[in-house]
């Protein structure tokens, strides 16, 4: 086909329009992989809107919803790109904002996706945008990569990813390990707000330090070091995020724009056509260590703070329960129920320490031998106390010497059988213990030992995780339950559910 020459003169200037725009904010990878444009995960931006407060304040949701926010939109294939390109370069950030095709691509999915729920992003950006400033400032990263949280999570602390990603940063469990963030059955700082941001700020830096770009760095933070390494070598050794672009994993190729974009919309909604009202965090909040076991239900009965409201606070324990026994925790509560807590304290622990054993108690018989998993900052001294038994047996029934030391993971076996031992020892006599969610045992069996076989479980009650779409009507019929009895089951006082709930469904 012949290009005419009106036509090629309009193609050259669009060539050296963008090719002359300073800083290399309109550089274009050598391919644009249109099929992942719109590729952004909707779910976490729709379960903010079953979060505790969103429901609480549900009427301030549609106030941005204007017929002027959807003319915005319908109008916005026709906004020239150096009117981006001046809006990228006037916001003055570390971190280059390069302007392309990709980048506008996702400026206007955000435009789409964050219009219906602006209220949510930006009330939850008002309560953790201080905190991740203060955080990555004193780590040094720039405080824009805040805006990671966005693309990572939509700010949703209970975002779970497909690979198993989890929190606001969304680290994996091996990364999240290795920068000290704890996971197991009760607990899962991944999703604790401050500390996964400590790690993120930790991590990030490293990348940067490796790299020496704010831009590699992210990139190596979305799809790991190994890989832009790699796509590094095959570039011949280019060391920009645009030079190696094509040699990346697809999702990485898109993580760029998509930062861009939604740093974009976060800083031009109203461009727009855009307002937002806000939902009434409870901006103000403090924390207290707890001395003991913690359940939610119980701080509710002497606090009146909602329980889906401490569940929202503390997303990092996985049920109502804090083990705060096993070792140091800390709750996050609003700021004017810290006293009546305190005042409450020893009555909460109480409480809880009773409902937490009529919950979870399985009892074993005299005979039986355990394995106790060895956590951090235990000692030979503090876990032969918690069993009522002397040191020096402890290091007998595990081949310890007099100068061994503990490692954190490692299992150390106890005979819970009643023991006679010499008067040197001043052993107590144990003839019943009990485990429960809090303790870190592991009943076994061995051949050439005295004990008894490990109990029959009493039967599993049956749960069901609520997905989205789900209702309460469609779960109970999925079940062949009443609403009323699902309720009943799981202490429901609303109709509300939340994707991810975990909700008893039988036994």
């Amino acid at each position: 086909m012949k290009i005419r020459p009106v036509r090629y003169i309009a193609l050259l200037f669009v060539f050296v329009f963008f090719t002359m725009i300073p800083n290399g904010r309109a550089q274009q990878p050598d391919v644009v992989d249109t099929s992942f444009f719109m590729t952004i995960d909707e779910a976490n931006y729709d379960s903010l809107l079953h979060y505790f407060y969103m429901q609480q304040y549900a009427k301030s949701a549609k106030r941005h919803q204007s017929k002027q926010a959807s003319l915005a939109y319908a109008e916005f294939d026709n906004i020239p790109d150096s009117v981006f390109v001046k809006r990228l370069h006037d916001l003055h950030m570390v971190v280059p904002l390069t302007y392309n095709s990709e980048v506008r691509a996702y400026i206007k999915a955000y435009v789409r996706i964050i219009s219906r729920r602006l209220d949510a992003m930006l009330s939850l950006s008002e309560y953790y945008f201080p905190m991740f400033e203060e955080t990555l400032d004193r780590y040094g990263v720039p405080e824009e990569l805040k805006y990671l949280t966005i693309v990572e999570s939509a700010m949703n602390p209970q975002a779970t990813s497909r690979a198993g990603a989890a929190g606001l940063w969304q680290f994996m469990y091996s990364t999240g390990k290795l920068y000290d963030l704890e996971v197991n059955s009760l607990v899962d700082e991944r999703r604790d707000p401050y500390k996964s941001t400590v790690a993120a700020a930790r991590y990030l830096k490293r990348l940067y330090d490796l790299y020496g770009d704010w831009q590699l760095a992210m990139a190596a933070y979305n799809c790991g070091p190994g890989n832009v390494n790699k796509a590094i070598a095959r570039s011949g050794g280019k060391n920009s995020f645009w030079d190696i672009y094509n040699y990346l994993p697809r999702e990485t190729r898109g993580y760029i724009p998509k930062y861009i974009g939604a740093t974009y919309v976060m800083n031009y909604y109203h461009e727009h056509g855009m307002t937002a009202g806000r939902y009434e965090l409870p901006i103000r909040i403090d924390t207290v260590n707890l001395k003991s076991d913690v359940h939610f239900a119980i701080v509710e009965k002497f606090t009146s703070i909602p329980r889906e409201q401490l569940r929202q606070l503390n997303p990092q324990f996985r049920t109502d329960v804090v083990p705060a026994s096993s070792r140091s925790y800390a709750i996050a509560l609003p700021s004017d129920k810290i006293s009546l807590f305190i005042r409450c304290e020893d009555t909460i622990y109480k409480e809880s320490k009773d409902t937490i054993g009529k919950n979870a108690v399985v009892p074993l018989k005299a005979g039986t031998i355990v394995y106790h998993k060895v956590r951090r900052g235990e000692t030979f001294t503090s876990i032969a106390k918690k069993y009522g038994v002397t040191v020096s047996t402890l290091k007998r029934w595990n081949g310890k010497g007099r100068r061994s030391t503990l490692k954190a993971g490692e299992r150390l076996k106890i005979h819970l059988a009643a023991q006679t031992e010499s008067k040197n020892d001043d052993t107590d006599q144990t003839a019943e213990a009990e485990v429960t969610k809090t303790d870190s045992l592991e009943v076994k069996k061995t051949d050439n030992e005295t004990k008894v076989a490990k109990p029959k479980p009493a039967p599993k009650p049956k749960y069901y995780t609520v997905r989205k779409g789900d209702n309460l009507s469609k779960i109970a019929q999925r079940h062949g339950i009443t609403v009323k009895k699902l309720k009943e089951m799981n202490n429901l006082k609303s109709d509300v559910v939340r994707v991810g709930q975990r909700l008893k469904v039988g036994n």
